[in-house]
């Protein structure tokens, strides 16, 4: 069996109810991360969207889901799956971006629901899942 590297990130949304996007590494993607000993799943979330996004102040509204991926990890050189925990979250006000570009984050645009389903089509199997159950639960 195969470790497991625990992560969270945001489902980050604006006053306008857009929703934030980065485009890393050729596609477009959610800011997350992994959790750091002694944090908290959270804290971790809340923590890795101000890193990367460069957000000063972001509230955590509620649990999204979880989603599993399998990759192969550089630095313990062996593949590894990747359980990300998913929050919905809020960025008030006006507040400027600062990609972070040690993690190869290249762009971070607000994003309404015609450009979503547009970047999606360029997106991780992963991020497409939990846009989908978060906005189909909206609707119900």
């Amino acid at each position: 069996m195969q470790p497991t590297i625990i992560a969270a990130g945001g489902l980050v949304l604006n006053d306008k109810e857009e929703l934030l996007l980065m485009f890393r590494r050729g596609k477009w993607d959610l800011p997350k991360g992994k959790l750091d000993e002694g944090e908290s799943i959270e804290e971790c979330a809340i923590r890795e969207v101000m890193e990367e996004t460069g957000l000063v102040r972001v509230e955590l509204v509620k649990p999204v889901g979880i989603t599993y991926h399998d990759y192969f990890d550089k630095y313990s050189k062996q593949d590894v799956t990747k359980e990300s925990h998913w929050f919905e979250m809020r960025a008030p006000g006006e507040q400027q971006f600062i990609p972070q570009t040690e993690e190869d984050i290249e762009q971070i645009i607000w994003t309404d629901r015609k450009q979503l389903k547009k970047c999606l089509s360029n997106s991780y199997k992963n991020i497409i899942e939990i846009l989908s159950s978060y906005y189909l639960k909206k609707l119900i």
